[in-house]
């Protein structure tokens, strides 16, 4: 059974807008060398949707030109939690019914495990105590806006520290697994 790891690039004061965000290579390879170290992706609707947007290589467009993380994420297999979508295409199958038991499933079929993006998504997962890796690549930025991570969490999750990464960036991942 493989692990279900969560990451998030985050700014100083907790905002997890992408658009306040700077990216780079070194941030991008960091996230392609992440992807590849789990079977598949799990997303939410709007994050399938905005990575789709942002990452899917137009039609007839080779991999030669694009960065390792396009690379990684066009190429990943991909499973989408969503009630409205009524079909997925982009190597992506959708998932439904009750989370929890389709999240175990999944990490039972998986050896590498699964990774996790996004907002709510992850809330509901930590709520189910499901998720078994935090990462969180701190931004030196300060957003003064957006959405927050784990906003209404119904009890605290313990997490001790098991890795960091400092980038040149000034970012810095860190990787939590839960106190359990």
């Amino acid at each position: 059974m493989g692990p279900l790891r969560y990451s998030i690039n985050v700014t100083l004061d907790g905002c997890c807008d992408h658009r306040a965000i700077p990216a780079d290579e070194e941030l991008h390879r960091h996230a392609a060398e992440t992807l590849s170290q789990v079977d598949a992706l799990l997303l939410g609707r709007v994050t399938y949707e905005l990575m789709e947007s942002a990452w899917r290589p137009p039609a007839g467009a080779g991999p030669d030109g694009l960065d390792p993380f396009a690379r990684a994420i066009d190429s990943a297999r991909k499973h989408v939690v969503s009630s409205t979508l009524e079909h997925v295409d982009w190597n992506a199958e959708l998932v439904r019914g009750d989370l929890g038991q389709a999240v175990q499933h999944l990490k039972r079929e998986s050896d590498r495990g699964l990774l996790v993006g996004g907002v709510q998504l992850p809330l509901a997962l930590a709520e189910l105590g499901l998720i078994d890796e935090y990462e969180f690549v701190v931004h030196p930025r300060l957003a003064g806006h957006g959405p927050t991570l784990f906003a209404g969490l119904s009890e605290h999750v313990d997490v001790k520290l098991v890795s960091r990464l400092e980038l040149s960036s000034g970012a810095v991942a860190l990787r939590y697994e839960p106190s359990r």
